[in-house]
């Protein structure tokens, strides 16, 4: 609204009013301009989500109009997509002509096979002794059978390991002719985590489950509750980093086997640690991935450094005479 001050009125009321009108225009222009600006905003972050982001956390915009993941009704939302493909299937085989083609094999359509080396159970579902009996007064023979498979699953369960040692001592001199201890008892057997009641078939459990799995501790924790055990989150990190120590070795001879080979490829990825002791929340950290050794298996190691520092690989891989290919810039002149 634009005024000339020539015409401008002398009436105090009438400049209030005009003083007014145009501070609701204003706030009400302002409240349309700050909408305006979010939806700007989201579709910006929206499209470096697209160009930037990794590669499966990008939605395709084709059939979604606002790519929205499915959160409750993915179910729905498979069974209809193929059924829509089957639709498209069969009226595209219909539209065509028919021609003759020579005759050959082809794949039978249905539900695959169960694999042969998973292992069977028998139930047997027999006719009771006076089913059998037929209406002439006969007993029926049994001519064949009809077997129909059904794959089922055991859910994990927890059980209980008890390691009985027996103890021996001499009843007739009581250990008196003997500078050795009066009682023997059969040795310990080996453990990754030492006076610990986890095996090594639980500690290997949590971790896939934590790093193959993606279930953090805490939802292990409530899994296990559901079980019946109570093994605390911060328990189970603990078996985690002592786990880790123990494959000290391990890693020792994957990396002299990722120097024996004739290329490295390694990168580097950021991540964000909480509770870093010296260090925000919100800053960088950055995991390194360095891939080498024999061609045929080739062995993958991780590993944390809070830089991307070009030092981080030199001193990792400070023996080595190779190709490193990396998207860094060259500081290997090896």
């Amino acid at each position: 609204m634009i005024f000339d001050t020539q015409t401008l009125p002398d009436n105090v009321a009438e400049l209030k009013g005009i003083i007014l009108s145009l501070s609701a225009t204003q706030a009400q222009r302002e409240k349309q301009y700050e909408a305006q600006i979010r939806i700007m905003e989201e579709r910006i972050r929206f499209l470096q989500d697209k160009i930037f982001g990794r590669k499966s956390e990008k939605l395709s915009t084709k059939k979604d109009k606002y790519c929205q993941l499915a959160l409750f009704n993915e179910a729905e939302a498979i069974v209809d997509k193929a059924a829509a493909s089957q639709e498209q299937e069969a009226e595209g085989k219909a539209d065509t002509d028919t021609i003759s083609v020579p005759a050959h094999t082809r794949q039978k359509p249905g539900r695959k096979p169960i694999p042969d080396h998973l292992p069977r159970v028998e139930v047997v579902h027999d006719l009771s002794e006076e089913e059998k009996l037929c209406s002439c007064g006969c007993q029926m023979s049994k001519i064949g059978e009809e077997v129909s498979e059904k794959l089922d699953i055991i859910p994990a369960k927890i059980q209980v390991i008890r390691h009985i040692r027996f103890k021996y001592a001499c009843k007739n001199c009581e250990g008196v002719e003997s500078e050795e201890s009066a009682v023997k008892v059969a040795p310990t057997p080996p453990q990754l985590i030492p006076k610990s009641m986890a095996t090594e078939g639980l500690v290997a459990y949590i971790i896939v489950s934590k790093f193959a799995d993606a279930l953090p501790f805490y939802r292990q924790e409530g899994i296990f509750e559901r079980i019946g055990v109570e093994i605390p989150r911060s328990t189970m990190a603990n078996w985690a980093i002592q786990a880790a120590d123990a494959c000290e070795p391990i890693l020792s001879l994957m990396h002299q086997e990722l120097l024996s080979g004739p290329v490295i490829n390694m990168d580097e990825t950021p991540v964000q640690v909480l509770g870093e002791e010296g260090r925000l929340n919100t800053t960088k950290s950055y995991m390194w991935a360095f891939r080498g050794g024999g061609l045929d298996e080739p062995v993958l190691i991780f590993r944390y450094n809070p830089t991307r520092s070009g030092q981080v690989p030199k001193d990792y891989l400070h023996t080595y005479t190779g190709y490193v290919i990396a998207q860094l810039p060259p500081i290997f002149k090896h």
